[in-house]
C-alpha cells in the first residue's frame, strides 16, 4: 500500500527535493521491515558481542519473530517499482489490483525470480487466450523443475544433512563430497523453482525473466554472476552497485563498490556472519578478477584446455564458498576448511553419509546427466531440439522424465523437501 501510495506521490511531485523525500519513505518502510523480521536478533547479537568484547556485561536474549515467507524477495520487487518511478523510466499504475498481484504473483512470490515492474505489471493489463505450445511449453518446464527437485535436490540434500550437521564426524572425503553435493543441490533446488514458476506463468499466459542460465559452466566468478540468481544480481547492478557510482568514479572505488554490493548480497541472504562471509569471498575474487584477472590476459578462453581450467577453478572457488553458506555456523564453517584434506579412502562408506550404496551411485548418476543436459542446452538449446525432435523421441522424454520422478524422487521426508530460498 505504501509504495502504491509513494507511487503516485512521486510522479506527482514537481520538486526533485520531494520526490526523492517520498523515496526515502519508500525505502525506509521496505527497508525497515525487513530489518525487522529478519536481522532483529542479528543486530541484538552484534550489539552484545561488541560489549563483551570491550569488557562489558550484557545478557543474551532474542525475540520470537517469525519470518514470513519471501520477504526478501517480494520487498526488492515493490522497491524496483518507486525507484524507477523516480527515475522516470516508468509511469505508476491507477490499478490497484493488478498493482498488489504484480507483489503477490503467486508462482514466484516466495522464492523469485525478482521481476521488474517494467517487465511484469503491464502483463496484467492483458486479455489472455488458450495457447497450445506455451502451455506445452510451460508444462515441460515445470516437469524439468520437478525433476531437478525431487529426484537430484532432495536426494542429495539426505546426503548434505547428514554431514553438515555433524561434520566434526567425518572425515575429510565426506566434507569434499558433502560439498560438491551442496552445489549441485542448490543450484538444482533453486533453478528447479524458478523453472516451476516460469513454467507455471508460461502456462496462463505470463513470461518471467530467466534465472539461471547453467552456471556451473561459468570461466569466472564474475561469469558465474552472469549466470546464477540473475533476477538478483542484475537487480543489485541496477539498484545498488550503479548508485554507490559504478564504475564512474575511478578504479579503486570500482572495487569498493563491487566489494560493497557483494558483502551486501550475503547479508541480503541471511542475518549471519557465514552468509556475509560468503559474499565477501564472492566480492573479492570479482575484485581480484576485474583488477588481475583473465579478461587482461591474452588467452584464448573458448579453447578446450584453458576453457576446462577456468571452468574447474571457478566450480571450487564457488564450492569453498558455498561452505560458508551452507554451514550451521562459524565454527562449523572454519573446522570444515581446515578437514577438507584429511582424506582416507579406506574409510569411505556411503552408508555412514546417509545414503546407501545404489542411493549414491545414483546420486552421481543423475548429477551426470544433468550436467550432459546443461552442456547441450547450452551449445544447442535443449528444450528446442526436443519441440523439433519427431513425435516419438518428444513423448518417450516426457514418460521418461514423469516416471522418474515417480519412481526415483523422494519422498516423505520433511527435512529435505523444502525448498531452500524458502528461508530468504
Amino acid at each position: 500500500m505504501v509504495d502504491y501510495t509513494i507511487g503516485k506521490l512521486i510522479y506527482k511531485a514537481s520538486k526533485k527535493s520531494i520526490k526523492k523525500t517520498f523515496l526515502f519513505i519508500s525505502l525506509g518502510v521496505n527497508l525497515g521491515l525487513l530489518a525487522y523480521f529478519k536481522y532483529t536478533n542479528f543486530f541484538i547479537d552484534s550489539f552484545v558481542n561488541s560489549f563483551r568484547f570491550f569488557g562489558g556485561s550484557l545478557e543474551s536474549f532474542s525475540l520470537n519473530i517469525i519470518l514470513p515467507v519471501g520477504i526478501s524477495f517480494y520487498t526488492f520487487q515493490t522497491l524496483s517499482y518507486t525507484i524507477d518511478i523516480y527515475r522516470e523510466k516508468i509511469k505508476p499504475t491507477n490499478d490497484a489490483l493488478s498493482f498488489f498481484t504484480f507483489v503477490a504473483f503467486f508462482p514466484q512470490l516466495v522464492a523469485g525470480p525478482i521481476e521488474r515492474a517494467s517487465h511484469l505489471l503491464p502483463q496484467f493489463h492483458k486479455t489472455y487466450s488458450f495457447n497450445y505450445k506455451a502451455v506445452k511449453s510451460g508444462l515441460l518446464l515445470m516437469a524439468f523443475g520437478l525433476f531437478k527437485k525431487m529426484v537430484i535436490a532432495d536426494r542429495l540434500a539426505i546426503l548434505v544433512n547428514e554431514v553438515y550437521n555433524n561434520p566434526t564426524g567425518h572425515s575429510g572425503q565426506d566434507l569434499i563430497i558433502a560439498t560438491i553435493f551442496f552445489a549441485f543441490q542448490i543450484y538444482c533446488d533453486f533453478s528447479g523453482y524458478s523453472d516451476i514458476a516460469i513454467g507455471i506463468s508460461r502456462t496462463i499466459g505470463f513470461d518471467l525473466m530467466k534465472n539461471f542460465d547453467t552456471p556451473y559452466f561459468a570461466k569466472s566468478i564474475t561469469d558465474f554472476w552472469r549466470r546464477w540468481h540473475i533476477s538478483l544480481s542484475t537487480w543489485f547492478r541496477d539498484y545498488v552497485y550503479i548508485p554507490l557510482g559504478g564504475s564512474r568514479n575511478g578504479e579503486y572505488r570500482t572495487y569498493l563498490n563491487l566489494f560493497l554490493v557483494f558483502v551486501i548480497s550475503g547479508l541480503w541472504h541471511g542475518a549471519a556472519i557465514t552468509f556475509i562471509i560468503w559474499g565477501a569471498i564472492h566480492g573479492i575474487i570479482i575484485v581480484m578478477e576485474k583488477a588481475f584477472g583473465y579478461y587482461k590476459l591474452k588467452i584464448k578462453r573458448d579453447h578446450f584446455i584453458p576453457a576446462f581450467f577456468f571452468t574447474i577453478s571457478t566450480f571450487v572457488i564457488v564450492c569453498v564458498a558455498w561452505i560458508f553458506f551452507r554451514a550451521n555456523s562459524f565454527a562449523d564453517s572454519v573446522y570444515i576448511i581446515k578437514n577438507l584434506l584429511n582424506v582416507n579412502l579406506k574409510q569411505f562408506d556411503s552408508t555412514n553419509l546417509g545414503l546407501p550404496k545404489d542411493e549414491f551411485i545414483l546420486a552421481i548418476v543423475v548429477i551426470v546427466l544433468l550436467l550432459i543436459f546443461d552442456a547441450l542446452h547450452r551449445k544447442y538449446g535443449a528444450l528446442k531440439l526436443l519441440n523439433k525432435s519427431n513425435f516419438i523421441l518428444r513423448y518417450a522424454t516426457y514418460t521418461v522424465i514423469i516416471f522418474s520422478i515417480i519412481i526415483f524422487g523422494v519422498y516423505g521426508n520433511d527435512s529435505v523437501s523444502e525448498f531452500i530460498y524458502f528461508q530468504f
